[in-house]
């Protein structure tokens, strides 16, 4: 009899518990996520040196790790939320930002994968600038800041309780993936990922359908897609419509700089090992 290991460098993955995806279970997350909300800037009151366009850059940085790592989609919001709460109670130099960007991926990596970022690997996504003794020295202390509570309720934890109760018909696995994409847009945007984790979910799925042209004819307009959200997730529909329209802003910018990345004569090869702030 030949045996056969499936294990090799391939993430497992279990099948969708349904429990998961039950009514107690969102109103559970909905009850906790402000435990983990950030809510205020950090950058104005406490950060001396940090500016905002610093942690756009880390945060790209740790989006494009976790794309050439092939985490799972809800590792990197967990990584930023932890980074942003971090900032909320200890004051660092710039120059040891993207060590506490890298510390948060492995964290993240660890509670949300079976397999975790290699602490080497990352350590060689930052060109080496992080050694290894100071990745692993910094992890106790993040966790010792964030009293080792890192299973923050993110964007993600709602994307499929959601997707459940609005029963889609067709389209629903192309909409879940740009629903999940528009998340970690939205991680990078500070402004953005000061709203509930469940605002950004609803709204991120609200816009995944409408750009999908309405796979689902059971929704004539915006406005009867939102009030489903907001029976599911218990936002109003104002701040729904309000978190949609930034999301929609944001892709179209994010659009426009692509194409006239596209359309430039002489363009930068970017290497995601190397950040410099």
């Amino acid at each position: 009899m030949d045996l056969l290991c499936c294990e090799g460098n391939v993430e497992m993955k279990s099948n969708e518990d349904p429990v998961l995806c039950s009514d107690k279970t969102l109103q559970n997350a909905l009850r906790l996520e402000e435990r983990y909300t950030v809510t205020s800037s950090y950058f104005n009151c406490f950060q001396k040196e940090l500016k905002p366009y610093m942690r756009n850059v880390v945060t790209t940085w740790m989006w494009e790790v976790c794309e050439d790592e092939q985490c799972q989609k809800d590792v990197f919001p967990l990584a930023v939320n932890c980074l942003d709460r971090f900032l909320c109670v200890v004051e660092i130099r710039k120059s040891q930002l993207q060590l506490v960007g890298a510390v948060c991926l492995f964290l993240a990596s660890k509670v949300r994968q079976t397999r975790p970022i290699l602490s080497e690997k990352l350590c060689a996504y930052t060109d080496n600038s992080v050694t290894l003794e100071e990745l692993l020295n910094w992890e106790l202390l993040v966790l010792s800041r964030l009293k080792w509570d890192v299973s923050s309720v993110v964007p993600n934890d709602f994307i499929q309780p959601i997707f459940q109760q609005l029963s889609l018909s067709k389209g629903s696995e192309v909409a879940r993936s740009h629903a999940e994409t528009f998340i970690e847009l939205c991680c990078i945007d500070f402004k953005l990922s000061m709203h509930p984790p469940s605002m950004i979910a609803a709204a991120s799925v609200g816009a995944a359908v409408q750009g999908l042209l309405w796979v689902d004819k059971q929704w004539t307009s915006q406005k009867e897609l939102l009030t489903r959200l907001r029976q599911i997730s218990g936002i109003e529909v104002d701040c729904l419509r309000a978190c949609l329209e930034q999301i929609e802003e944001m892709i179209n910018s994010n659009l426009t700089s692509t194409q006239m990345v596209q359309v430039a004569p002489s363009p930068v090869k970017h290497s995601n090992k190397l950040i410099r702030v």
